[in-house]
This record gives C-alpha cells, structure tokens and sequence, in this order.
C-alpha cells in the first residue's frame, strides 16, 4: 500500500540555503533513505546525500529527521503519520558541503590525535586476556563513526570555540577504550584531561541518547575515565607516590 507523503527538505551549500517542500510516494517498508532516493530518482537528480551500506553500519547517512539525529538508513516511514510532514535537515554541528552532505574532517582530525595502541614489549602470542575485558572494550568497537553523537554534544554544538581543545564522545570513547585494555602500556589519564577536552564533558548522556549502535558512551566510557582522571589527580596516596618518585629521580645523582 503506498501514499503520497509531505517531505521538507534541506537544499543549499556552505551553510546557504532553505527547505524546500515536496511530495514523494512511499511504499510500505520503506526507510527514510528510500524516499531520499526516489526524490533524487523523480524531482531532484542534484540533491546530494551522503550514504553507502544502507544497513546501519556505515554510518555515511546521518541526518536530522524532524529535528532528531538520526541515519537515513535505519528510520523507517511508519514511524511517522501518513499526514505528516517529514523535515530532513543535515546534522547541524559541522558545515554544510551541500544539501544533505555535511564536512565531517573535524572528526578525523580529532582521531589523529589520539595515540595508537601501545603494548610495550609484549610480543605476538604472548599475552591473554581475560573475557571481561574483551567484552568490555568490544562495546566500544562497535561504533560506526556516524558522529551523531560529537553532533549531539553541547559542547561543541552550542560553543564552536571548544572544537579546537575538545575530541567529542566519540574519540574520548577511543581513549578510555585503550586505556582501558589491559595490553595498552600507555597512561592515557593525563592527556584524557589536558589533550581531548575530558573535563569539558558534564555527563548529560545526550551522546548515549542518540547511538544507533546503542553503546553507552557516558555511563561505560566518559564516566569511568573521569574517575580514572580523578584518581590520577586527586587521590593522595597517588599524590605521594608521585611526589616520592619525583623526589627519588631529583635525588639521584648524575655520572
């Protein structure tokens, strides 16, 4: 059974331009994606929108659908009335390339800063894991980079300022993963706060809220690498054992 549905959509490049109404048929079954498509098939071949496996991994398609991040993909027709009026917006933290497309290069250039795995001189075939933590860092691996979550953020979203000095959930997840992989050597606590913007991050759980992979970013990454900052930082036997180390290095004669 098809009807004929109301669709809003964003049309415009380097952040001019409009919404622009149309009407678009629509099939039972179909995803929002579908009606994207056959919009591009029927009245606008130049409509530009980012997508690729159609199957929520990706995560080429994001977008905002009546003001809600979500993927193209993965939103399907029945979730709204017949009578209304669908608006396709594209995510609003980062600028528009055209249309539907926005410039994501922020995220990767966040995700060069964050230093790579380091297992010290573990060798291959050495070293085992026990499952916990396997499970733990695999809720972590299932992202898919659709960055609705840095888009969500309100530190970034509403105070473009922070962009430079904050790495967003999505890779401040990437550093609580690796420091939390008992293979990883490195000490990633400090550069968490000085580096990537940890303290910046008030636990709003917006982040969590929009995940199509449902990964539980501020409750299993954000929060638990706060407290590891907090411990490093504030703990005072770790502030003693700092300052005995300090001491015994300062103390140590040269040759």
């Amino acid at each position: 059974m098809s009807y004929q549905a109301k669709f809003r959509v964003w049309r415009g490049e380097a952040g001019a331009g409009a919404l622009r109404d149309y009407t678009v048929e629509v099939n039972e079954g179909e995803v929002v994606l579908d009606i994207i498509h056959r919009l591009q098939a029927t009245q606008a071949p130049d409509l530009a929108v980012r997508w690729n496996c159609k199957a929520g991994k990706c995560g080429s398609c994001s977008a905002e659908i009546n003001g809600m991040p979500r993927l193209l993909c993965m939103t399907r027709m029945s979730t709204f009335a017949e009578d209304e009026t669908v608006t396709v917006t594209p995510i609003r933290t980062f600028p528009v390339i055209r249309d539907l497309v926005p410039d994501v290069s922020w995220n990767y250039a966040k995700a060069r800063e964050v230093p790579s795995f380091d297992p010290g001189d573990v060798k291959p075939g050495e070293f085992r894991m026990m499952q916990r933590d396997v499970a733990r860092s695999q809720e972590f691996r299932k992202c898919i980079e659709c960055f609705l979550c840095n888009n969500v953020c309100h530190v970034v979203r509403d105070h473009e300022e922070n962009m430079p000095a904050f790495a967003g959930p999505r890779f401040l997840m990437r550093v609580a993963e690796l420091e939390m992989h008992p293979a990883d050597t490195a000490d990633r606590r400090k550069i968490a706060q000085s580096d990537h913007g940890l303290g910046f991050c008030n636990i709003t759980k917006c982040c969590t809220e929009v995940c199509p992979e449902h990964i539980k970013i501020t409750d299993n990454a954000l929060i638990p690498m706060k407290e590891r900052v907090a411990g490093r930082s504030y703990d005072p036997l770790v502030w003693l054992g700092n300052k005995i180390t300090r001491r015994k290095h300062t103390d140590t004669p040269k040759s």
